[in-house]
């Protein structure tokens, strides 16, 4: 498996930080780690997926992204320590290799390139989040539901039909929405044979009409 975060680096140096990391499984729902634990480790992927989340203060459950198999999280730890910014979710049967934060930095050390993939990741997530700000305050919450079972789609992969093996709170908190909106966006969407709701998850039977819907409902300028 290649991750990112070693880019450029001799293939010897990285194999001496794994040979150290611990591999952790997860169930379906567990949680990784919550936010304002200790920031000490950095998680690789090595297969399923993942939920970065936070709660608001009103309480609310915010998705910032999904990570996979070859992506990373827990940067943070190597570049700041302190604590964790958000709560990760297993989403399915997961597994990750967790490398101790002072394991990187030492590598860091030797191979400044490290920092130099570490600012390009969070540079890449910053813009990922900015986008998703802005597409809050101009495009309709139907669109962006639409636009998230497709990105979920994509996410999981393979020809039609994908499952895609969520929640309708999970996709709202994706969305910016609430769980009503997602219900009727979904339930119009089955009535138009596009997705099939099934318990626990959504099966995307027809991607290019998905992809229609997600173009073509509920954009508006900004003011």
């Amino acid at each position: 498996m290649d991750w990112r975060l070693f880019e450029g680096i001799p293939g010897d140096d990285v194999r001496a930080v794994l040979t150290l990391a611990r591999r952790s499984t997860y169930r379906r729902g567990e949680v990784v780690f919550h936010r304002y634990d200790p920031a000490d480790s950095v998680h690789l992927v090595v297969k399923g997926r993942f939920d970065v989340r936070i709660v608001t203060a009103l309480g609310d459950t915010v998705a910032l992204g999904i990570r996979g198999p070859g992506e990373t999280f827990g940067e943070l730890a190597v570049i700041t320590g302190g604590d964790r910014s958000a709560t990760v979710v297993a989403l399915e049967p997961a597994e990750t290799l967790v490398v101790r934060g002072s394991e990187l930095r030492r590598l860091a050390r030797r191979h400044p390139s490290i920092d130099e993939v570490l600012v390009r990741l969070l540079s890449e997530r910053v813009a990922f989040l900015s986008e998703r700000l802005v597409e809050a305050y101009t495009v309709g919450a139907e669109t962006r539901v639409a636009r998230r079972v497709l990105d979920l789609a994509r996410v999981f992969g393979g020809p039609a039909p994908v499952t895609i093996p969520l929640i309708q709170e999970d996709i709202a908190a994706l969305a910016g929405t609430s769980r009503a909106t997602v219900n009727r966006v979904l339930r119009d969407a089955q009535r138009q044979g596009i997705v099939e709701l099934r318990r626990g998850c959504t099966v995307v039977v027809d991607e290019e009409r998905l992809a229609h819907l997600a173009r073509s409902r509920g954009e508006f300028p900004i003011p």
